[in-house]
């Protein structure tokens, strides 16, 4: 997230701006919220503990679900190595399906469909 931590875009995300600062370690009990015009209207704007932990969570699943879909990590593993099979397999598994007659109204029952389908079950996007 371009050196930002994930705490700090968590306050950012949940406050809609800049309207904290931190002193000390990235810790909800070091913010400083700025309330006043211009920034957080009042202190029923602030988030709560709660909040902030859970959007942290949020934004490392996402970036956890980036990282896997481009292929950087692997059962957590950091890897450059694609999750799913390389485009060679992909198209050997096609033009097998294809060679086999399974292709037309039993596609959901092919060797390329079930293998991008198990993929996509094993790392779903996070919601």
């Amino acid at each position: 997230m371009n050196g930002t931590s994930t705490f700090l875009q968590a306050c950012e995300n949940l406050c809609g701006g800049l309207f904290f600062c931190v002193e000390g370690d990235d810790e909800y009990e070091n913010v400083n919220w700025i309330i006043g015009d211009g920034y957080l209207s009042d202190e029923s704007k602030i988030p709560t503990k709660e909040q902030v932990l859970a959007e942290v969570t949020r934004i490392k699943n996402q970036e956890i679900y980036k990282l896997q879909r481009s292929g950087q990590i692997f059962d957590g593993d950091a890897t450059t190595d694609g999750i799913y099979p390389s485009i060679g397999d992909q198209l050997d598994l096609l033009w097998h399906d294809i060679d086999d007659g399974k292709l037309g109204d039993t596609a959901k029952t092919t060797s390329f469909y079930t293998t991008l389908k198990n993929v996509k079950a094993k790392y779903p996007k996070p919601s």
